[in-house]
């Protein structure tokens, strides 16, 4: 009992101390200035845009033409792939080799439940395959076999570009 007075006050003022914690993330750490002391910071260089000069050249430049040229944009279709509870199907968007959309053709949907199901995992599965740039994506909990139609039709699309 001796003990535990101390241990929660001492518990007690440390929660105070981080809860009183704030930092302000606008201003850099190097340019926060402290009372009575003198600043040592370089001066930032001036955009030249603001500069007191007018410039009285008229002649405009067209952009100089790119080298490279843009990326490929391409859809493609995987397999439907039949699940305990109904078809998956999913059509990716490539541009060049990243995955830039993923969308669902068919989901399951011949219940209400599938279809509460489908409306739920539908988004987070599209989230993980951008996020994993691959068919590799973590399962939905309670959507396993919708999970795992959608990842096995999006290995079908990608196994498609690779030919």
């Amino acid at each position: 009992m001796r003990r535990a007075i101390p241990v929660i006050a001492t518990t007690a003022g440390g929660l105070a101390l981080v809860a009183g914690f704030h930092t302000n993330p606008k201003t850099p750490l190097a340019l926060r200035s402290v009372p009575g002391s003198t600043s040592t910071a370089p001066p930032l260089p001036q955009d030249s845009s603001t500069s007191s000069t007018i410039r009285t050249s008229s002649t405009v430049r067209a952009p100089a033409p790119s080298t490279t040229a843009a990326p490929a944009v391409r859809s493609i279709t995987g397999p439907v792939i039949e699940t305990q509870y109904g078809p998956v199907q999913v059509r990716v968007t490539l541009t060049g080799t990243r995955i830039t959309d993923v969308q669902a053709l068919q989901l399951p949907s011949d219940r209400s439940r599938s279809v509460s199901i489908s409306q739920y995992a539908g988004p987070r599965l599209r989230y993980e395959a951008l996020q994993a740039q691959s068919a590799n994506i973590d399962l939905v909990s309670g959507a396993s076999y919708t999970s795992q139609g959608y990842a096995d039709s999006l290995q079908g699309a990608l196994d498609q570009v690779a030919r």
